[in-house]
């Protein structure tokens, strides 16, 4: 998922994956929150095909977000950043209660911390891969349980920093295995098959992304996932308001149409904004309560807006 290329290029690919897993989210919440009686045959394919494939993604990349941010800040101002996302969710809860901030927040402070502790990326990787096994387990559920195990891995492969050599047939390898084992849950109708193809299915999207990711692609993803924060919580508040005219929809089209409407709208605000300041409004609001200080965040000049930050990359 990592590629390793210089630390300009990686950070774009990264907010442009970010910007990628954003829109997905947005379109599988809108469906999630949207009654679904009867069933049409929309519903299995997004359930087959996006539903689960996009917060691994988000995830990941939470946990290599930590690193970057660990470059220039202590642990004691990642708590701090932590505290306020977790903060940034209970507002949020009051109008979306499926909001995964808090949970982020929780399972950053809880595992992420102890892991920076931890020599290398096998360590690492390896215990992500324990947790996120455990997580699989069926008398274990899944859910918001997969998130830690996630975030390990995402650091870990950070750590790891796998060559592009590796895009392809990882690409290849990870969308048989997906397609295979969504065949299996058709099958079978198991509840741990079907997270095994989802998470499959995550890493087939994150490597064609990369693979297929040029110039044009990446200036219109980058945005969303620079101003992640702001477009997530922006878009819960648009299904909660639009959430009467989709139920009333039975044909399940008016789901896609607001997702794709609020997310093309994302990306030209994230575009206009950007160009005049340098982080999007949550994620400024974020960075002063975590650091205790008014950050200046208008640009000064269109040079500004090539400028490496102290940390480039991070939501």
């Amino acid at each position: 998922m990592v590629v390793h290329l210089g630390p300009l290029t990686r950070i774009r690919e990264l907010d442009a994956l970010r910007g990628f897993a954003v829109g997905g989210i947005m379109l599988v919440n809108t469906w999630q929150h949207t009654e679904r009686k009867p069933p049409v045959p929309l519903d299995w394919t997004i359930e087959a095909l996006f539903q689960s494939r996009f917060y691994p993604i988000f995830s990941m990349l939470f946990g290599i977000s930590f690193l970057l941010f660990l470059r220039g800040h202590s642990r004691w101002t990642l708590l701090s950043r932590l505290v306020w996302l977790f903060l940034v969710g209970k507002l949020q809860h009051l109008f979306y209660a499926g909001e995964v901030l808090t949970d982020y927040a929780f399972y950053g402070a809880l595992v992420l911390l102890p892991a920076s502790f931890l020599p290398g990326a096998l360590p690492v990787l390896l215990l992500g891969g324990v947790v996120t096994a455990w997580a699989l387990l069926p008398a274990v559920g899944g859910g918001v349980l997969l998130i830690p195990g996630l975030f390990l891995l995402g650091m870990g492969l950070w750590r790891l920093r796998p060559g592009r050599t590796l895009l392809l047939p990882g690409f290849a390898t990870a969308a048989v295995a997906s397609a295979l084992l969504s065949v299996a849950w058709v099958l079978t109708d198991e509840w741990t098959v079907y997270s095994l193809a989802a998470l499959a299915g995550a890493a087939a999207y994150s490597l064609g992304l990369l693979l297929v990711l040029g110039p044009r692609l990446s200036a219109v993803l980058e945005p969303l996932g620079k101003m992640a924060l702001t477009n997530y919580v922006s878009g819960t508040a648009v299904i909660v308001l639009a959430k009467p005219l989709l139920d009333a929809d039975p044909t399940r089209w008016a789901v896609v149409a607001l997702a794709a409407v609020t997310i093309a709208a994302q990306i030209l605000f994230s575009r206009w904004w950007l160009g005049r300041y340098r982080y999007g409004p949550l994620e400024w609001v974020w960075r002063c309560l975590t650091l205790f200080r008014l950050m200046p965040n208008r640009l000064e000049s269109a040079c500004d807006q090539n400028r490496p930050l102290p940390d480039p990359g991070v939501s």
